[in-house]
């Protein structure tokens, strides 16, 4: 059975943490826990390197964890903070041969291909751009690279978006709700990851009480909370956790059987 390991890059919300202009508690923290990027993460299975989202933040966190190359780009959904970094994957393109696949909703891709215009455009560009190849989710599972991609439909606010399933692990960030026709989807997991963002209700996102109510229904072996913003220091929030939930932190790095 082969192993998938999953690297945090970032763990934070949309502004990150610190957060500009704030002198919080937890952005003026010591504790580098509470240093927390745009979320996303990396994948490592088969000698293959797969991104879930590309933040703003990607150049930095694919240097702070030395990702050697990149085999193919998940999206979760087209919001600044899970795309904008699309452009930072040229020097992937420069080493590589071939375009590097972004599998997402027809949605997303349209937003992709509405803010990167140019890396799409049939006109003549002087300068180097990012070379992508679009694959269409459409809520179908799909093989990568040898192992089942499970989309996970979730409601990000009214925003359908998607977290994913590769084994027994599952990724699901940016939602309020999980579907009912979803939670079969998520049976039998060892490692989940929740959206947590604060303990105040949000429109758009779960709170730490939520979250902990799906991790009750559907008991994986370990689940970790992440797009988290400043009202959760991590030592405080996580010592207030069940010793099978804690806080996902940008560094942190899980390995699961497949």
């Amino acid at each position: 059975m082969s192993l998938i390991t999953l690297t945090v890059l970032g763990s934070g919300t949309s502004v990150g943490v610190p957060s500009i202009g704030c002198d919080c508690d937890v952005c003026t923290s010591t504790d580098p826990r509470d240093n927390r990027l745009r979320p996303s993460v990396w994948l490592r299975y088969n000698n293959k390197d797969i991104v879930i989202d590309t933040t703003p933040d990607f150049r930095y966190q694919a240097l702070r964890v030395r990702i050697p190359k990149l085999d193919a780009i998940l999206l979760t959904h087209g919001h600044a903070d899970h795309i904008l970094g699309l452009d930072d994957v040229r020097p992937f393109n420069f080493r590589q041969s071939g375009a590097i696949p972004v599998y997402a909703s027809q949605a997303t891709l349209d937003t992709v291909k509405r803010v990167f215009e140019y890396v799409f455009s049939d006109a003549k560009n002087e300068s180097s751009r990012p070379k992508l190849e679009t694959r269409v989710i459409n809520g179908e599972p799909f093989d990568l690279h040898d192992k089942q991609i499970v989309p996970i439909p979730l409601l990000h606010g009214s925003m359908p978006v998607y977290g994913f399933r590769i084994g027994k692990l599952a990724y699901l960030t940016d939602h309020n709700k999980i579907p009912d026709e979803s939670m079969p989807l998520l049976q039998g997991l060892d490692t989940l990851f929740l959206d947590a963002l604060r303990y105040k209700p949000h429109p758009t996102h779960s709170t730490v009480a939520q979250a902990l109510t799906i991790v009750e229904t559907l008991q994986p072996r370990m689940t970790y909370l992440t797009h988290i913003c400043h009202d959760l220091g991590h030592q405080r929030a996580e010592s207030m956790l069940p010793d099978n939930v804690r806080l996902a932190y940008d560094g942190l790095t899980v390995t699961v059987d497949s």
